[in-house]
C-alpha cells in the first residue's frame, strides 16, 4: 500500500488537505490558549515613575464654570483619561486655572498691544490650563501611560460626570522617585 494514492489521501484514509486544515486549527487553539496576550516586550523591564502632564483646553463652550468645577473637575480631584481612542483610567487634577481671553489690537504706531477681551453677554467660550499627574511607565521612546505614548502636542480626552473635552498636551514632566 502507498503512502499517498492517486485521490490525494494519505494511506487511502486522510485527505492532506484536511490534515493542514485540522492542524492550523489546532495551532490557533494552542495559540490562544497556552499563549494568550504576551504583552509588549518593549515594556517588561521599564520602570514606573510619577508624571505631571499639563494641557491647555481652547475654546471649550460652557456656560458655568462653576457648574463644572462642582463634579470633581477642580484642583485635588479625578477624571477619567482617554488617549488616542484608548482608555488609561482615572488620574489626579493637581491644578486648574481659567485662561483669560485676549484680543491683539493694532495700535496708531504700527505696534500690536495684546489687551483683555471685552466681556459679553454670549460668550461662553473658555481657555483653561490643567496638570494632572500619575502613575506612566519609561521606555527607550518616553513616557507611556497605560500602552499610550505621551508626548507634547498629542491630543487626550478627559471624561467626567458632566463632561467629555479634548485638551492638547503642553508639558511632560518626570518625577524620580
Amino acid at each position: 500500500m502507498a503512502i499517498l494514492d492517486s485521490k490525494g489521501r494519505l494511506f487511502g484514509k486522510i485527505n492532506i488537505l484536511d490534515l493542514g486544515a485540522a492542524l492550523v486549527i489546532l495551532l490557533v487553539i494552542l495559540g490562544i490558549f497556552v499563549f494568550p496576550g504576551g504583552g509588549s516586550v518593549a515594556q517588561v523591564g521599564s520602570k514606573t515613575v510619577p508624571i505631571e502632564v499639563d494641557l491647555v483646553v481652547r475654546g471649550l463652550n460652557v456656560l458655568d464654570t462653576k457648574q463644572l468645577y462642582t463634579q470633581g473637575f477642580e484642583k485635588g480631584g479625578k477624571t477619567k483619561v482617554i488617549i488616542r481612542n484608548q482608555p488609561y483610567g482615572q488620574i489626579d487634577i493637581k491644578s486648574v486655572q481659567e485662561l483669560p481671553r485676549t484680543v491683539l489690537v493694532p495700535q496708531p504706531n504700527g505696534s500690536v498691544k495684546e489687551l483683555p477681551e471685552p466681556d459679553r453677554a454670549n460668550n461662553f467660550s473658555k481657555d483653561l490650563r490643567l496638570t494632572v499627574a500619575g502613575k506612566a511607565k519609561i521606555t527607550d521612546e518616553g513616557p507611556v501611560l497605560g500602552n499610550s505614548k505621551v508626548k507634547i502636542g498629542m491630543p487626550i480626552e478627559l471624561d467626567g460626570f458632566n463632561y467629555n473635552f479634548n485638551a492638547t498636551v503642553i508639558d511632560v514632566r518626570l518625577k524620580e522617585k
